[in-house]
């Protein structure tokens, strides 16, 4: 049987002396495992197409239950998320999060666009790397169904809490007044919780319009990867990388 598909490389593994094992997620079949045969061999058509983080049109063929890339026509190759290392670790990062988060064999057009954005930021909109990456970090918690509750204070209802604050394991807002002895929870100032509020409950087609700036956008960044982390149980080491590139 052969599918053409668009489809994102989020993993690619060395095989042999000239194939590679790719982790794709693609439009009509979701996240799937498929063989490059020859893809690093010199003048490979699949070469480019192969690509960590390379959107493509492929065909693909199962036999026996196991796929395999017989064509690879880049669409798109994000040259400008490669121009950079803190960009390119940051996009690793995204795919590895993306790929934790999709379920093989099951269509996620929802988390599919949300990467595809997210790249499209890196690579054309000139954001802070700490704003496109709390915006990635809280939209892909709500698809992945950790969506905080941000309409009020979870104890008084106040919508405008008082110095608030987020518990991580709870997923919900508190005022200063209302926090209870057990934690962790981490504060929020009213720029980085309106962003907040943006990323959960705006139009995903404006994620990245929004402002946040000095603390603020350190409050924010801070919260979305500590909630991500949290509701996840693992760490990730392309962010480990990413820090490092940063620093």
């Amino acid at each position: 049987m052969h599918v053409t598909t668009n489809a994102l490389v989020l993993r690619g593994v060395d095989y042999k002396e000239s194939d590679k094992i790719l982790t794709l997620l693609t439009q009509e079949l979701g996240k799937l495992t498929a063989s490059a045969r020859g893809c690093r061999k010199k003048g490979s058509a699949l070469a480019t197409g192969c690509q960590l983080l390379c959107w493509s049109q492929v065909v693909l063929y199962d036999y026996g239950g196991r796929w395999s890339v017989k064509e690879a026509a880049t669409l798109r190759e994000f040259q400008g998320v490669r121009a950079g290392l803190d960009k390119l670790a940051l996009a690793c990062y995204f795919a590895e999060v993306t790929e934790l988060l999709a379920v093989e064999g099951l269509p996620s057009p929802e988390l599919l666009s949300l990467l595809l954005n997210s790249l499209h930021a890196l690579d054309r909109m000139d954001k802070p790397l700490p704003l496109v990456k709390a915006a990635f970090e809280g939209k892909s918690m709500c698809l992945a169904g950790y969506e905080p509750a941000l309409e009020s204070c979870a104890a008084c209802g106040a919508e405008q809490p008082e110095s608030p604050r987020f518990y991580l394991q709870e997923g919900e807002l508190r005022c200063a007044a209302c926090l209870e002895a057990q934690g962790p929870f981490l504060p929020l100032d009213a720029s980085a919780l309106a962003a907040l509020r943006h990323i959960v409950y705006g139009n995903p087609k404006r994620l990245f319009s929004f402002r946040a700036e000095g603390e603020s956008l350190l409050l924010l960044a801070g919260l979305t990867e500590a909630y991500l982390q949290v509701q996840l149980e693992r760490e990730f080491q392309t962010l480990d990388f990413y820090k490092q590139v940063r620093q």
